[in-house]
């Protein structure tokens, strides 16, 4: 799969799931029940127990699912996220390393920052989308106003991203959204209540879908 089918996946999908949860058994049941929600696209933190084995095993598993890699904090982790079977690469914050490594295994990089200036500055050294953290603080406001003066950069909006919020990102302008914490509850995965999170992609999906039938996307 290459660079650009990869970042056609996720801007087609609108949404990314970041699974971030501390039960290592429980990973692939999470991934598998975003999937069965309709969202093909997901991200295993590097804070996870046992993420690199279980982003090894959906890439080898779940073929229709684009896996990725998130908090990735150094170039080496990186690699063994790369070599694992990550299709594409999250930070939180900007990490040149990690760009660098992205671009020489030819994997996209969604570089996580805050201001103009952070944003303009991890566009320029080569990632491939910008993940405005955190957005549930910043608000829809502060990504139109920054898409504004900078809309040739994708921002990614990631924090506090619901079913409730996501809609109000992509009309100001947002590539595609992030969610986490919403998306994968903790407690309903802690007690084996999968289905929520099915039942929460598959709204989400909608709630984004409609919103880029809104705007004409």
């Amino acid at each position: 799969m290459t660079k650009t089918t990869i970042i056609e996946r996720l801007c087609a999908s609108s949404v990314l799931g970041i699974i971030r949860i501390e039960e290592e058994d429980a990973l692939l049941r999470a991934v598998e029940a975003l999937h069965q929600g309709g969202l093909n696209c997901v991200e295993i933190t590097m804070t996870c127990p046992g993420a690199l084995g279980a982003i090894e095993r959906v890439s080898r598993e779940l073929t229709s699912v684009t896996m990725g890699a998130g908090t990735v904090l150094d170039g080496a982790t990186a690699r063994q996220a790369i070599l694992a079977g990550a299709r594409f690469l999250v930070t939180p914050t900007v990490e040149l390393d990690v760009i660098e490594m992205a671009r020489r295994y030819g994997v996209p990089v969604i570089t996580g920052a805050m201001t103009p200036t952070e944003i303009l500055a991890a566009w320029e050294a080569g990632s491939d989308m910008i993940k405005v953290f955190p957005a549930g603080v910043l608000g829809p406001g502060y990504l139109k106003a920054v898409h504004g003066p900078l809309p040739q950069i994708p921002l990614v909006p990631t924090g506090g991203v619901s079913e409730e919020t996501a809609p109000a990102f992509i009309r100001a302008g947002a590539a595609m959204v992030c969610a986490g914490g919403w998306l994968v509850d903790k407690q309903a995965v802690h007690e084996g209540r999968f289905d929520l999170l099915t039942q929460r992609a598959r709204s989400l999906l909608n709630a984004v879908e409609a919103a880029k039938q809104e705007v004409g996307r």
